[in-house]
């Protein structure tokens, strides 16, 4: 299925444009660099699904594979570390296709003088990231750069799955009436690595919600046959995330600002940074639309996992042709929950 393009003001200038910051984070600009770049040029129905992982046919069944580098500055934050990361972000993109991980492959570029307890304690966390997720960690690679051609380290997973019989998620399969729902608050981590990052030293604690959601993935897809579409809200946060949806699938959504669940030592920082928490990178929390027949269960059974405990219906896919995201605010206006024009918050994963 070729899925629709978006129409962006004007094209890539590849003969004298340069690679900027925004073409990483997970708005317009990256959109567009995709697109135009990436998409145009390994053209193929697995990668023309535009989801964050490719599914196809093999002799077993359905399956999924996955890849995602991290380059998260800083490498060790409140509630996780790349290594962690590095784990739970690949086994969430196998998972948002309602797929069973299975396996891993690490892949690591250190940079000369990196210290060797950082290192260990790195692969560490990510061994124990892995062991808990039972999801191993089975090939990789290393190589190492030169002083100053590096920072630190950089990380480079990828997942393989395998989808259950009958299951059919996807980001092109949202349909006009069905419910929106998020897993729980959101902005968690962006805040946390930026309050590291800036050393903000707040005095209530925020941590990364980062974390594998495969376990509360499947029992959500046994609870119902409705789920239409799963996806993490990384880069650019839930209004990234619902943008492409709404392209993908080529529907319009209507959310309630007052129904988005944020912590409010999450929101005071964001006013204190000058952020909108919708477009804040969350590690650990999905996005679930669902058949409205469905929507009830469905959240019943978030609500029951550990890592669901605050999910919250926020809203409803309806027709248009525009596939703009509008949201209710607090004060009763709407306003259009638009693509991330720039960057927030770079190296954020």
């Amino acid at each position: 299925m070729t899925l629709p393009r978006r129409a962006h003001p004007r094209p890539l200038d590849i003969a004298h444009g340069r690679v900027d910051l925004t073409h990483g984070g997970g708005g317009r600009a990256m959109a567009q660099l995709v697109e135009e770049l990436f998409i145009k040029a390994f053209d193929n129905p697995a990668l023309n699904q535009r989801n964050d992982q490719a599914a196809f046919d093999v002799p077993a069944g359905r399956m999924v594979m996955t890849t995602d580098g991290y380059v998260i500055s800083p490498l060790f934050f409140p509630g996780g570390d790349i290594g962690s990361l590095a784990v739970h972000g690949t086994v969430n993109d196998v998972a948002m296709a309602g797929a069973v991980p299975l396996s891993l492959s690490a892949g690591f570029i250190i940079e000369e003088g990196f210290p060797l307890a950082d290192l260990k304690r790195i692969v560490d966390s990510m061994a124990r990231a892995s062991r808990e997720a039972g999801v191993p960690v089975v090939t990789g690679d290393t190589k190492v750069v030169e002083k100053g051609k590096g920072d630190g380290i950089f990380i480079t997973t990828a997942g393989i799955g395998m989808v259950p019989p009958g299951v059919e998620i996807s980001g092109d399969k949202a349909q006009a009436g069905d419910a929106i729902l998020i897993s729980g608050t959101m902005g968690d981590h962006g805040v946390a690595v930026m309050s590291q990052r800036e050393s903000l030293g707040f005095e209530t604690d925020i941590l990364s919600d980062s974390a594998a959601l495969h376990t509360m993935v499947a029992e959500m897809i046994k609870t119902s046959p409705g789920i239409h579409v799963l996806r993490d809200p990384t880069r650019g946060g839930l209004a990234a995330t619902l943008n492409e949806i709404a392209t993908q699938s080529g529907i319009g959504m209507l959310i309630e600002e007052n129904l988005v669940p944020v912590r409010p030592e999450v929101r005071g920082a964001c006013e204190l940074l000058g952020l909108d928490p919708l477009y804040v990178a969350n590690e650990g929390k999905l996005i679930c639309i669902c058949a409205e027949a469905d929507a009830e269960v469905v959240l019943a059974v978030m609500r029951a996992h550990p890592l669901g405990e605050n999910a919250a219906r926020i809203g409803t896919c309806r027709a248009d042709s525009h596939h703009f995201v509008q949201m209710k605010t607090g004060m009763g206006g709407m306003r259009v929950v638009d693509w991330l024009a720039g960057e927030q918050l770079p190296r954020i994963c």
